[in-house]
């Protein structure tokens, strides 16, 4: 199934029980040791049906033709404070199993969407928000919380104590027990009615959520850049619209919870009246004092599951809703799909072929139109071309951050779609434009270019790169914190880290997109010489937003609106006069003007 992209609101979407179907389809979890639970749960519940038969039997038994048999009536007490104490044990019992299961199941369904959005191509994480992501693995999941720690189980032992509680009744009497359920008979479609609009609120106020999340994040993640530039009403006026969205939608599911309680308090009021009244009317040759008053218990047993019933609706809407938005999340197809065992790549620069290749994100056109381009193993190339020509596209290609929608990627004379992850990873890397880094120390970070290098590995490619002065700059070496997101570093020494990590991993393809594309001169010159370096025996393949990058490279690649238009070395194709002649001679005339 093939879905619009997740912040859109969801016009057909399934009932309530095909939602819980799937649900648990999905949550193994939140099936293994139910039935253990359930039968607990449901003997604590049957348990409660036997103290109004208790009292019943005290009354009758205990007062009998004007004589008390205080005997008989204290073994119904201590009877009935055994019970309960049964009771309390079963509660305790139940509620602890399912606050375990509760729990495994949050953090499985957390584990398993995520695992899944990042499983995902890169065209699919361009498509969404990524605040909206964010909330199908947090509050999204948190929805979940109420229902898997009580409303599943308060639906089953509920249901099973309303229907117990009614068929004690009728043992007392048919009758009243008939009257009972005449009068609540018509609280069915209105219960009904509720469900279905809670359900359709719900799924609005997890939309709006996602919503605000990530205009939140957006908000927090760019304060610097806000403040530079004064937007700090544009973005407060944005945020509040937001809040204000989410709050109107809170009160609109709210408004129907809010409906729940009364009415369960009239039809639980109604009922107990027409009891009374009704075991007046039949008399004490019907009813005997102590079965009339075990059925007014009973009447009142049967308006707390009721009640409750009543509020676990309101839980279930908004868990089920939350639940809808994490199984469509669940449903995006994978497009990215990894082959294992697959083929092996040798580990050496290899020859990097495109093959009719097109491309299209999934909402928006088409990208890239028919590339077929082979580079030689051991070369530089620079791919250059404006800003939305397609250069960022082709290296997400080359790493399968996605797949082409037709043609072939080759690698070493493979299709990338063959080899497998692992042997990808080891002989394709990318160094990122972004630079991004974790929050832990710069060693660290390094590493994770082969997880599991030595200390002096790392050393080693610091020094390979000639990055040893620079280090030397930094407080505490490579102990010095990246700060979240790397923000404790400037631009251009993150991405020094990005080059130093993608040595320490010796890959013999690199893809370097946008490597020097916001840093200073200074920072610039050490780079290319560290560039220098790393292409040394590898494949490199460059996206450059400064054509210095071009100059320097063995081939130019260049590319206008997802067409390769020109390749060549960077002299001919200066000397051709032709589309790169004009891109370098605005780049020349825009860096001496400066």
């Amino acid at each position: 199934m093939r879905l619009g992209t997740l912040e859109e609101l969801d016009e057909d979407q399934p009932k309530a029980m095909e939602i819980l179907r799937r649900g648990l389809r999905s949550s193994p979890e939140l099936r293994r040791g139910l039935g253990i639970t359930v039968v607990f749960a449901l003997l604590s519940a049957m348990a409660r049906l036997v103290l109004p038969v208790l009292i019943q039997q005290a009354i009758d038994g205990g007062f009998n033709q004007g004589e008390v048999d205080v005997g008989f009536i204290v073994r119904a007490a201590l009877g009935a404070g055994a019970l309960v104490l049964i009771i309390y044990v079963l509660t305790v019992f139940t509620y602890r199993r399912v606050i375990q299961t509760a729990e495994n199941t949050l953090l499985a369904t957390r584990m398993r969407t995520f695992s899944h959005i990042q499983r995902l191509s890169i065209a699919e994480h361009t498509t969404n928000r990524k605040g909206v992501l964010t909330a199908r693995v947090t509050s999204d999941v948190e929805t979940l919380a109420q229902f898997a720690q009580w409303g599943a189980l308060a639906w089953i032992v509920n249901s099973s104590l309303i229907v117990g509680t009614l068929a004690v009744m009728a043992i007392y009497s048919w009758q009243l027990a008939l009257l009972t359920i005449a009068i609540y008979i018509p609280l069915l479609p209105i219960l009904r009615n509720i469900q279905r609009r809670q359900l359709k609120a719900y799924n609005t106020v997890r939309t709006r959520t996602a919503e605000t999340i990530g205009r939140t994040s957006e908000a927090v993640a760019g304060a610097a850049t806000i403040r530079a530039y004064g937007y700090q009403d544009e973005v407060s006026e944005r945020l509040e619209e937001g809040n204000w969205s989410l709050v109107d939608s809170q009160i609109n599911a709210h408004k129907f919870f809010s409906l729940l309680g009364p009415t369960m308090d009239v039809f639980g009021g109604v009922a107990t009246g027409a009891v009374a009244v009704g075991g007046v009317l039949l008399g004490p040759e019907t009813l005997t004092v102590g079965q009339a008053t075990a059925f007014l218990f009973l009447v009142t047993l049967l308006i707390q599951p009721i009640s409750q019933l009543g509020e676990v609706l309101d839980q279930t809407q908004t868990a089920l809703a939350g639940w809808w938005k994490i199984l469509q999340m669940l449903d995006v197809p994978v497009d990215v799909v990894e082959t294992e065992p697959g083929i092996e790549l040798v580990a050496a620069a290899p020859e990097v072929e495109l093959r009719n290749v097109d491309f299209s994100y999934r909402t928006g056109g088409q990208v890239l139109h028919d590339i077929s381009l082979t580079i030689a193993a051991g070369t530089s190339v620079a791919i250059v071309g404006e800003t939305g020509s397609g250069k960022t596209t082709m290296a997400k290609l080359l790493t399968r951050l996605a797949d082409p929608t037709s043609g072939t990627v080759l690698v070493g004379g493979v299709d990338l779609r063959e080899v497998s992850q692992a042997s990808r990873n080891r002989v394709v890397r990318m160094v990122p434009q972004d630079g991004f880094l974790f929050d832990t120390s710069l060693r660290d970070n390094i590493r994770f270019g082969r997880p599991g290098a030595a200390d002096a590995d790392i050393d080693a490619a610091v020094t390979a790169l000639g990055l040893d002065a620079w280090l030397m700059t930094m407080p505490d070496g490579l102990d010095t914190s990246a700060g979240e997101r790397g923000e404790g570093i400037s631009v251009g020494e993150r991405q020094l880290i990005a080059l130093i990590r993608a040595e320490l991993a010796d890959a013999g393809l690199l893809i370097l997109d946008e490597a020097t594309s916001a840093v200073d001169p200074e920072t610039e010159v050490r780079m290319a010489e560290a560039l220098e370096r790393l292409s040394q025996g590898r494949t490199t393949i460059s996206i450059a937003h400064r054509l210095s990058t071009a100059e320097r490279a063995d081939i130019v690649v260049v590319m206008d609106a997802g067409n390769v238009v020109e390749v060549g070395p960077h002299d001919e194709l200066v000397n051709a006069g032709g589309f790169y002649a004009d891109l370098h001679a605005d780049w020349i005339g825009n860096t001496q003007s400066s």
